[in-house]
């Protein structure tokens, strides 16, 4: 597909996102066509009168181009007057648009205009609202776009607009946690609309080392590209443990990756992939022609087709949620590959060669511009400069600088402030469980602790003395115990890739550390801990055996977004767990967590017994004045859903 020209083009292609937002500040994630000079007005309630109105400067807005039609508009605004609470504000951003060839002849469209489908009903622009503390809160994880089940973001504007004349209802906020795209899982319909956007949008190429492939533009045309990635290593020996690990697909008998061979690579096929996953703009500037492909991959392609048709039709639904809403975000695994950083002996040789290394740090640098950025803005200022340098040197032959992207990868692989806090009432700290890991120092092959000794005691500082706290971890602090049985067999036998073993308690080091925080004496009274991952929902109260009242804590999980776990293989996991790990086995004396009394709740809808919810969609858990949960529901992305019981003890 030859480039289009920039008139043909909508001014903005994705966004506006709502990031990270406060009493006095407003964080804002848009993608446009160009470099677009942006009017910002603000209302209060119904309101047509903004009661602010100004065009954003340099000091309002980070631009960072990416292709020859797409540049990114990172905005932050910060307000001498803070807005009010529990009350509706409207936002609306005005784009001056060409009306005609004369170059002053200008005119301002603004969101209705060029984004209609972001506005609810009878509304012409979006709103949100920021309140005194957290009462209700949105969660979940796990966004596969070609997974059969329905999308569970449509479910949240669902919820959004059930909520949107009773600003009291409306959820504080969405967290999202892990796995916002799946880079290491893409069906082939994604990756050719992706190849046909960066064609489109004159996304910027790079070269490439340690392939068969010079850049990412022959990347795109090599007739492996499509199902086949794993061909385009060199046939030597020293690259089959990479071939296994980014395209031979996980043969694992849990948890599946059917389509690592068309794992993403350049850092424009991950830019695409945000804005096809986010965006129904995008969609609508590419035709679906497929490829040529043998007869097996072209009737895959052809049953994933319609799956994604299906994921496509709910994006503006999709998009208006995220619009609507203050959304923070946390990578796991997929965001970048399945299994990041699982062992020592994975990063050494993953990071040891140039390829693996870049795919790895292209995801990063998609992660930061996409996600990490809105999350705590003032935590990437020394970056972004790398960063927008980068962005400068692809220059006229639009292919980025390699020693400036090398440079940039090795800053990023050595970045250690991924995690945060929001200063919330319950304050919510974020945790990285991904880049510093406590590695094993007598088996490298063993799966490394979530979170190293120092990075622990961070959380550790960060949440003490507090009365309560929300804590997202991407993967569950309390899981099934039966499956991390099997993880830490298959870990036992050598075999840690087989299963996805990688769980709080498969670390003895980051276990006990992790636990002595909950027995801690200045420890919050109320935990509440979100949690995704798994693709499967539910919710456990935790409590000490010797000491029942304090802390009181609260594993929430909600998973996934857009995908479910193998609905017969669950069932019988659920079945099995409960009879291997009932209350009264001695079986529960061999886990780590044998001083601490985990019960399920029961989630109304299902068979007797049963505490485990397979259903996509997007978790919504209600808080009291003291932080601690009054309601934890699990809505499914099709309709209906479930609420988790409070067991009949605390009742």
């Amino acid at each position: 597909m030859i480039e289009r020209s920039l008139s043909s083009l909508p001014p903005v292609l994705a966004g506006p996102i709502l990031r990270h937002t406060t009493f006095d500040r407003l964080t804002l994630w848009l993608v446009g066509s160009s470099s677009l000079t942006l009017r910002m007005r603000l209302y209060q309630e119904t309101s047509n009168e903004p009661w602010f109105d100004r065009v954003l400067t340099g000091k309002d807005v980070i631009r960072v181009r990416f292709g020859t039609s797409a540049c990114l508009h990172l905005i932050d605004l910060k307000l001498d007057d803070a807005f009010p609470s529990s009350t509706r504000i409207g936002y609306d951003l005005g784009v001056s648009v060409s009306v005609s060839n004369a170059p002053d002849d200008h005119q301002e469209s603004w969101i209705a205009d060029w984004a209609p489908h972001l506005c609810m009903p009878g509304t012409n622009r979006p709103d949100f609202v920021i309140k005194d503390r957290v009462d209700r809160l949105m969660h979940g994880s796990c966004r596969r776009p070609h997974s059969s089940a329905a999308d569970g973001l449509v479910r949240a504007d669902e919820l959004l607009l059930e909520t949107q004349g009773d600003s009291g209802k409306r959820p504080a906020l969405m967290m999202m946690t892990g796995d916002q795209i799946y880079a290491d899982d893409v069906a082939g319909p994604t990756l050719r609309a992706i190849h046909k956007l960066i064609d489109c949008l004159g996304l910027y190429d790079e070269l490439l080392t340690g392939s068969v492939v010079s850049d990412s533009k022959e990347l795109r045309d090599n007739p492996d590209t499509y199902f086949h990635r794993e061909k385009l290593l060199p046939d030597v020996q020293s690259n089959e443990a990479l071939t296994e690990r980014f395209f031979g697909g996980a043969r694992k008998p849990v948890f599946t990756t059917a389509n690592a061979q068309n794992h993403l690579i350049s850092l424009s096929e991950v830019m695409a992939m945000y804005l096809l996953v986010w965006s129904p703009v995008c969609w609508r500037l590419i035709d679906q022609e497929q490829p040529a492909l043998p007869l097996e991959d072209a009737n895959t392609y052809q049953s994933q087709h319609v799956v994604i048709d299906g994921f496509v039709a709910g994006l503006s639904r999709a998009s208006r949620a995220m619009a609507h809403i203050p959304n923070y975000m946390i990578f796991d695994d997929h965001d970048v590959t399945d299994d990041w950083n699982l062992s020592a002996l994975w990063e050494e040789t993953t990071y040891e060669h140039p390829f693996s290394r870049r795919i790895v740090g292209n995801a990063l640098i998609a992660y930061l511009l996409c996600q990490g950025w809105g999350n705590n803005p003032d935590a990437f200022g020394d970056i972004l400069p790398a960063i927008q340098a980068l962005s400068e040197s692809a220059g006229d032959g639009a292919v980025f600088d390699q020693s400036r992207q090398n440079a940039l990868i090795d800053d990023l692989l050595q970045f250690q402030n991924w995690h945060y806090s929001l200063n919330t009432s319950p304050r919510i700290v974020v945790l990285d469980s991904r880049t510093r890991r406590w590695r094993s120092e007598l088996n490298r092959a063993r799966p490394s602790g979530l979170m190293d000794w120092e990075a622990l005691t961070e959380f550790q500082q960060d949440i003490i003395d507090q009365k309560a706290v929300i804590v997202v971890s991407p993967a569950p602090m309390f899981g099934v115990k039966l499956i991390e049985s099997i993880q830490s067999a298959f870990t036992f036998f050598g075999k840690p890739l087989v299963v996805d073993a990688e769980n709080w308690m498969a670390h003895r080091g980051a276990a006990s550390v992790l636990l002595n925080i909950f027995r801690h004496s200045r420890t919050p009274e109320n935990f509440v801990i979100l949690s995704g991952d798994v693709h499967y929902s539910f919710a456990y109260d935790v409590r000490l055996r010797h000491r029942p009242d304090r802390p009181r804590i609260w594993q929430i999980t909600s998973s996934g977004i857009k995908n479910e776990f193998p609905h017969t293989l669950l069932e019988w996991l659920d079945r099995m767990n409960r009879w291997l790990y009932a209350p009264w086995s001695p079986l529960n004396w061999f886990t780590k967590r044998r001083r601490m009394r985990v019960t399920p709740r029961i989630p109304k809808g299902r068979e007797a017994g049963e505490r485990l919810w397979n259903n996509a969609g997007i978790g919504l858990v209600e808080l009291d004045g003291e932080g601690a949960p009054i309601s934890i529901e699990q809505l499914n992305s099709g309709s209906g859903g479930t609420r988790f019981s409070q067991p009949e003890r605390y009742q």
